[in-house]
């Protein structure tokens, strides 16, 4: 009996990461009071959580018991709805390291590391326990060219393949 316990938590244990991935350093000095609002995908690199979807945004607000609370937006293009899911967020080291577990289906975490931050809190590179997942958020719904580049050039510096880079239509939320 205890040999199926353990075998099904390392087998869910697998399939819950929130590793940093090798030669990326999530930011010091983050302020989750600081993170909390609106933010808007600019970038992303595809994945299954979010494909088909659009004017996607998060809001991060304070969770009782601490860390944060995450509510996800996207347009679904196909459905044509909006799509929203809660989830939680947790410091993975200390209150300062912009590395948060990010749950939206418990006990499962994903590792949701900030590598870059701007001083004014207005534009974020994220990225998973790998290099498939890579987000470029902003406080606002467009960013201009050199932004976007500067997104590009640290991410490829960094190891990311930005061939099937996505950029995310923001129309709708643009409109608001």
């Amino acid at each position: 009996m205890s040999a199926s316990i353990a075998a099904a938590l390392l087998v869910l244990g697998a399939c819950s990461s929130t590793g940093v991935p090798d030669g990326i350093r999530p930011v010091q000095g983050f302020d989750a009071t600081r993170y909390r609002g609106t933010w808007y995908e600019i970038a992303r690199l595809d994945h299954r959580f979010e494909r088909g979807l659009e004017a996607v945004s998060a809001e991060y607000a304070n969770r009782d018991g601490g860390g944060l609370r995450v509510a996800n937006r996207g347009w679904s293009v196909e459905d044509r709805v909006w799509r929203t899911v809660e989830g939680r967020a947790r410091f993975e080291q200390d209150p300062r390291t912009g590395h948060l577990g990010v749950s939206f289906f418990e006990p499962f975490f994903g590792s949701y590391v900030i590598f870059d931050l701007d001083p004014g809190y207005q534009q974020a590179f994220v990225t998973g326990d790998d290099r498939d997942t890579l987000w470029f958020l902003a406080r606002t719904p467009v960013v201009s060219d050199e932004d976007m580049a500067r997104f590009e050039a640290r991410a490829t510096a960094l190891g990311f393949d930005l061939d099937g880079l996505i950029r995310v239509d923001q129309t709708r939320n643009a409109m608001r």
